[in-house]
């Protein structure tokens, strides 16, 4: 069994971004670091339910379970 994370790609770089795109991309990443942690904390609350195939991928890529 794969472990497949489905990430967003990067988007390409603006030639000179103004201040309201720095904001945008602050925001952004705040987004995708809130998401990450939700995702992070759901995998955790189910622990017990997951199959133990996602839980050695899981720990195979440094998942902390505590």
């Amino acid at each position: 069994m794969e472990l497949v994370v489905d990430l967003p790609r990067p988007q390409p770089a603006r030639a000179e971004p103004g201040p309201s795109s720095t904001a945008t991309s602050r925001r952004g990443q705040e987004e995708r670091e809130h998401k990450l942690r939700a995702w992070i904390g759901n995998q955790r609350s189910r622990a017990a339910t997951l199959t133990p195939e996602r839980m050695e991928l899981l720990s195979a890529i440094g998942m902390r379970w505590s």
